[in-house]
């Protein structure tokens, strides 16, 4: 979204009330910041309002460590706001947890290595060890961690050391096919992406497509959301469709569903990297 990687983005939500983009706006240009976008919100039944603001930091007069103290002080205390703000020359490290589907990953790492996605890739975990050539051929460190009943906290915690090994600040969920514990989560909170093979709520289980092709249903779909211990109910960051009609078998339904899986996960991943989400009681905002 942005190209130039000298800017910075914040993000903020807060009780609706008046003077709230003059102010934040004239914060910026009072220290000489040139505002590239600008995208606001406002949720008159929660009386919230939602806004995101990227801008120049060239010619900006403020030194970047004092910014959020200044920002809180001015404008976060004030306004009683929950803010964010980062910067586009911090690239974001990814890490992906994968079990034995191949179609997320190869989509993931081709927009990466392409350079669509501006993020660092530096581990890919598997509970299998399937896909490991996959992450061999792109370069990247590949951890199997296999994990059963009985070890599921103990290969948790393994997670959980590697990923902060590779200093990793998000985590992708490629049809990775482990239910994380509330531990897990607590230190990612927002921060794990999954895609399901469902448009949500609909045909949950392991034969989603069977299931499906035996409603004869009209349209499948899939949905990316961030990773709650409320099962495949967080907030929703992507979804689409496709068509199908009575001529579509299992197997093509099953390739017309991960061609979906894919691009939907994609645009969440893009979305998150690219600072464009903000999570409100289970809900996301995507700022354009």
């Amino acid at each position: 979204m942005e190209n130039n990687t000298n800017t910075a983005i914040v993000k903020i939500h807060c009780p609706d009330q008046s003077g709230i983009v003059a102010r934040v706006t004239d914060f910026i240009n009072l220290h000489h910041g040139n505002i590239i976008s600008v995208d606001q919100h406002v949720d008159h039944n929660e009386n919230l309002f939602s806004m995101r603001v990227s801008w120049d930091l060239t010619d900006f007069s403020m030194p970047r460590e004092e910014i959020r103290p200044t920002f809180q002080k001015f404008l976060g205390d004030p306004y009683q706001m929950k803010w964010t703000l980062n910067f586009t020359d911090e690239i974001p490290r990814m890490a992906i947890f994968v079990s034995k589907a191949s179609h997320c990953l190869y989509d993931l790492l081709a927009r990466y290595q392409s350079g669509e996605f501006r993020v660092e890739v530096p581990v890919i975990i598997g509970n299998h060890a399937t896909l490991e050539p996959i992450a061999k051929q792109f370069g990247i460190d590949f951890v199997h961690i296999p994990i059963t009943a009985d070890t599921k906290d103990e290969q948790e915690k393994k997670e959980l050391e590697i990923l902060k090994k590779y200093k990793v600040d998000f985590v992708v969920l490629a049809r990775y096919m482990q239910v994380l514990s509330q531990s897990f989560i607590n230190h990612f909170p927002e921060k794990v992406i999954n895609i399901h093979h469902s448009f949500l709520p609909a045909f949950a289980g392991a034969k989603p497509y069977h299931a499906a092709h035996k409603r004869g249903v009209k349209i499948i779909g899939a949905t990316s959301h961030y990773v709650t211990t409320d099962l495949d109910a967080g907030p929703i960051i992507e979804q689409d469709i496709n068509r199908i009609s009575h001529r579509d078998s299992v197997s093509t339904l099953i390739q017309k569903g991960k061609d979906i899986e894919k691009i939907v996960l994609s645009r969440a991943v893009k979305a998150h990297i690219e600072r464009r989400t903000l999570v409100y009681k289970n809900r996301t905002i995507i700022f354009n």
